[in-house]
């Protein structure tokens, strides 16, 4: 996996694990699931993205 082997990773999240704390990691993980997630939706399913704007940004533009 792009030239990583295991003890390479495993100083990662060891680092990883200092910067952020243990509280923190659950938080992380989930954040990085959901943008994987979103990622690989958006890139299925390319005819079905929204690309209209929402209503506060439309508010917004008629007033300038």
């Amino acid at each position: 996996m792009f030239g990583i082997g295991m003890p390479e990773l495993l100083i990662i999240l060891v680092i990883i694990l200092v910067i952020f704390g243990a509280g923190k990691l659950p938080q992380i993980g989930e954040g990085l699931g959901k943008g994987i997630r979103n990622f690989k939706k958006a890139t299925k399913d390319r005819d079905e993205i929204d690309v209209t704007p929402k209503k506060s940004e439309e508010i917004s533009e008629k007033k300038e």
